[in-house]
């Protein structure tokens, strides 16, 4: 079983008081989430052997029913092996927290699971392209693939941070950034031996492309949300208006605009609250600099 083990703005919203759940990081929730599962296949590894149940499996393309595997297998390590859960986790802890601080926490989980599944994918099709027969007797447990994933993001962001090797060998973090691509690079052109170096590689990918492209994993759930809530929108016939250049508006359809942009910036404030201010697009930008302007001009008048 292979281990991906690691050797001026106008807007203001209050927000509530800090609280237990405010302090709790996505980070941790997915240390302890994986420090529970490897303590729960340890003690039932006799009887009700977790792993089994978890891992993502080489033929799983023959087995379609099972696709939750596919996140599942992130979440669990080697029970034979604890330097595998140790390491994937205080790579996390140190990497991730500095991560989700950019992202926001919401954001922070839609890219961890997202990265689970591509570098789940990737390794899927490298068993089945180079071992298609033997398939069913490969299996894959852990999270290095969301990891590297993570570290990807963290080198791009503060490449210049220091970081030691084995708490010894000062480093920036590019430098070590490189180091492990290359060294999986490496390893997944040799063959890979026990390690899923194509997953790591694979993770390390979207993780790059993740930070270099700008993305936001939340912007297709607030997109699906818009469009339900535009369907189910009654429409009137005098509800119908358009607004002329050329024409002033009514008031009522001063109104009209108010109201629609009030209701814009209200889903943005909600967005920076779950996803963080860094999450905002340029057109959302644009949208809370139009508010700002209106409520100025209305302070003047």
């Amino acid at each position: 079983m292979p281990e991906m083990g690691f050797s001026d703005r106008g807007y203001y919203r209050s927000e509530p008081s800090d609280s237990f759940l405010q302090e709790w990081t996505g980070v941790l929730t997915i240390i302890v989430t994986n420090v529970a599962i490897w303590v729960a296949n340890l003690l039932g590894s006799g009887e009700v052997p977790v792993n089994r149940f978890l891992a993502l499996e080489g033929d799983l393309p023959q087995h379609l029913l099972k696709a939750w595997e596919l996140v599942t297998y992130g979440f669990v390590h080697d029970s034979h092996n604890p330097w595998h859960l140790v390491f994937n986790m205080l790579a996390l802890f140190f990497f991730g927290r500095a991560v989700e601080e950019i992202m926001g926490r919401a954001e922070f989980f839609r890219f961890y699971v997202t990265a689970v599944v591509l570098a789940g994918i990737a390794w899927l099709a490298s068993v089945q392209v180079g071992h298609p027969r033997q398939a069913a007797d490969f299996s894959l447990v852990g999270a290095s693939g969301a990891v590297m994933a993570v570290l990807a993001v963290f080198v791009w962001n503060f490449p210049r941070t220091t970081v030691l090797i084995w708490g010894v060998l000062p480093v920036p973090a590019w430098a070590l950034g490189i180091l492990y691509f290359v060294s999986d690079v490496q390893g997944a052109a040799a063959g890979g031996g026990n390690v899923a170096h194509v997953a790591h590689v694979a993770g390390a990918i979207f993780g790059l492309l993740y930070a270099w492209q700008g993305w936001h994993l939340g912007g297709l759930a607030d997109l699906a949300a818009a469009f339900r809530k535009r369907r189910m929108r009654v429409v009137r016939p005098d509800d119908d208006f358009r607004v002329s250049p050329r024409t002033p508006a009514a008031p009522r359809d001063v109104s009209r605009l108010d109201a629609d942009l009030q209701e814009q910036v209200d889903r943005i404030l909600e967005k920076i609250s779950r996803s963080g201010e860094s999450s905002l697009t340029p057109a959302e930008r644009d949208t809370l600099t139009q508010a700002s302007r209106r409520l100025k001009e209305r302070s003047r008048s």
